[in-house]
């Protein structure tokens, strides 16, 4: 019984590898089935029609200038969709990274104010809004209660303390005087590249985590099946928290970035719920299932991408405010329809399956 058992174990894979190949096909056409029914083959065709649209009707869009431009649409909501995407994967949500992103900067600014140390000051902010991913976590995981209320209700009360600590005034942020130039600001956004660098480092170590370590494999198996997860011995409360904890991370890091690169904080729920919803479209635009068990950080980076282009090349042709959000909604409906053919393709040919 063991050896019939490890035989079709072993036979499994290939049996499915054929099928997959006879329902491609084969020749260029095959391979092109092939990469279109990729997690992130969708979005990466999108993404480059949109761009080769823009370029050729827009002699302006392809020009160094316009990509350096490009970088605040992109960057920082590559790395609020990485964080996110690990929670979407555990089939949860959250919603308070829009007030994270708001309230990082100004603790920053409150703790270096009080006379902490410039960089001293930058971790305290960021254990603060971990502390917030803490508290969701546990709200969520432990006490038992709907990822998408505690988030909600972590949302307003964030931004709400945010504005009581600020008195809703802007600040100037710490480290970025222009007499006392440092390192600092041109490392953490005021560098031409530096949201660039710090979006692809996120990525990369993220995506890195999730699909070669422990704690990545954790995160999928407690999206694909809680209760087997457990069974198994996953600690699935502390994975989940722990996720809640990343997600928080990545929004004050974005926030703490915008406010380097602005020279400014200001007081804004309507910009960060704004941020908010950008973070959460760019992750599910690139292949993460809301259902959970499945998704990349990849997929999400290629998806902030694809919201950057879309509205720097809607600005650039100088479409009415009043239409930017009706088009950007279309697109992100259009692009999720996309994703949702490709995956009814990948079960049919027997390749679905997370990775």
């Amino acid at each position: 019984m063991a050896v019939e058992t490890g035989r079709q174990t072993a036979e499994t894979p290939l049996a499915e590898g054929l099928g997959g190949a006879r329902a491609f096909g084969t020749g260029a056409w095959g391979w092109l089935r092939r990469f279109l029914t990729l997690r992130e083959g969708s979005v990466i065709v999108i993404t480059l029609v949109t761009a080769i649209y823009f370029a050729a009707t827009s002699d302006r869009f392809a020009t160094g200038d316009n990509f350096k431009s490009l970088l605040p649409y992109f960057a920082p909501v590559a790395i609020l969709a990485a964080g996110e995407v690990y929670l979407m994967i555990n089939g949860e949500i959250d919603l308070s990274i829009g007030a994270v992103y708001l309230f990082a900067p100004f603790m920053f600014y409150e703790f270096h104010n009080g006379g902490v140390p410039l960089i001293l000051a930058l971790v305290l902010a960021m254990l603060c809004s971990m502390a917030v991913g803490l508290i969701n976590g546990v709200f969520t995981a432990v006490i038992g209660i709907n990822s998408f209320i505690t988030t909600l209700g972590m949302l307003l009360t964030i931004e709400g303390l945010t504005l009581i600590i600020s008195h809703a005034q802007p600040v100037d942020t710490p480290g970025t005087d222009v007499a006392k130039q440092t390192s600092f600001a041109g490392i953490f956004g005021q560098g031409t590249y530096s949201q660039l660098i710090w979006a692809l480092l996120v990525v990369i170590v993220l995506q890195i985590v999730l699909s070669f370590t422990r704690f990545g494999l954790y995160t999928v198996a407690v999206g694909s099946n809680r209760l087997g997860a457990g069974e198994a011995g996953i600690k699935v409360r502390a994975v989940i928290v722990r996720n809640f904890i990343l997600c928080s991370t990545c929004a004050a890091l974005v926030g703490v970035l915008e406010s380097v690169r602005t020279n400014s904080v200001q007081p804004d729920p309507s910009g960060a719920n704004e941020v908010l919803f950008d973070g959460i479209s760019a992750a599910v635009i690139g292949g993460t299932l809301l259902a959970g068990g499945s998704g990349t950080v990849v997929g999400a980076l290629i998806g902030a991408l694809f919201l950057g282009i879309l509205r720097d090349g809607l600005i650039i042709k100088g479409v009415n405010a009043d239409y930017l959000s009706f088009y950007l909604g279309l697109a992100i409906i259009i692009a999720m329809a996309a994703n949702t053919y490709v995956g009814r393709v990948r079960r049919r040919s027997g390749v679905a399956g997370a990775r």
